[in-house]
């Protein structure tokens, strides 16, 4: 086998761990699963871990996104996944953590923790919002991209508000994302970016099968399902267009608590997730 066939095969099959399924572009999930950003809940995570994961699975999550470790090493946050029933649907993690020597450590925690989901979560505003500082990250993420997908990985990154911002005319995150590699996740966080202004549900349809990882959250800090979005539209093209296997909830309600994130999972239920 030609060592290109052999790598790319690789990189497909390793991207549906952690996942349900991959999808072809325009097929409908059979069902999205359901995660939570632990960032949700970082205060009662960092005074007790194992507890919060235990609590997380009982609502009926099925993973948790991970947006640092409390402390913890990658073994040992795989072993409290496992003995919880949990998976690890992706983590936000600095671009720095993949500039020079760092990127394949970081690989090597996200294997450990069996997930190939590699999200920036921000840190990257001054670049977006120029057209050249715009064009020069995007070749980054594409060089990343390129990197990690040989490995059976996926680098992509999280929508924030002033995402939407438009660079001469074009919205920053419309622009880095017409500018990067298919490979690179477009993590649409459709409460956040329209709080900026910015529209959702057309960055999903105009970027076939890079929704793979989605957050969900309402807007004006409302409990998922009491603000003003359109679920309906979101998830059809989440799940037909943008090729959705996860629905992470992300709730900047009350860190110290996981009352929030029940009524959320509830909400999504309720709709028929």
């Amino acid at each position: 086998m030609l060592r290109r066939t052999f790598l790319k095969t690789t990189a497909l099959a390793a991207l549906s761990f952690g996942s349900p399924r991959l999808f072809a572009q325009g097929e409908s999930s059979k069902r999205v699963a359901l995660g939570v950003q632990l960032y949700s809940v970082r205060e009662a995570a960092r005074k007790n871990l194992p507890a919060t994961l235990k609590a997380i699975a009982k609502m009926g999550y099925e993973g948790v996104e991970f947006a640092g470790y409390y402390g913890n090493e990658p073994t040992e946050i795989r072993k409290m996944l496992d003995d919880c029933g949990l998976v690890c649907c992706g983590t936000h993690t600095p671009i720095g953590a993949f500039r020079g020597d760092n990127f394949e450590k970081t690989v090597h925690i996200h294997k450990t923790l069996g997930t190939p989901w590699m999200i920036v979560p921000g840190g990257i505003d001054k670049e977006l919002h120029s057209v050249e500082g715009n064009k020069a990250i995007a070749e980054e993420f594409n060089k990343l991209s390129e990197r990690a997908t040989a490995l059976g990985m996926a680098i992509g990154y999280h929508a924030h508000g002033g995402d939407a911002k438009l660079v001469e005319g074009i919205p920053a995150w419309e622009r880095f994302f017409d500018a990067t590699v298919s490979d690179v996740l477009m993590q649409m966080d459709i409460g956040n970016y329209l709080a900026g202004g910015g529209d959702p549900y057309k960055m999903i349809e105009k970027f076939p099968g890079r929704s793979k990882t989605i957050h969900v959250k309402d807007t004006a800090g409302a409990i998922i399902g009491s603000g003003n979005i359109d679920w309906d539209r979101f998830f059809k093209l989440s799940e037909t267009i943008g090729g959705a296997q996860w629905y992470v909830v992300e709730d900047g309600g009350n860190p110290d608590s996981l009352d929030r994130i029940e009524l959320c999972l509830k909400a999504l239920k309720d709709m028929g997730k």
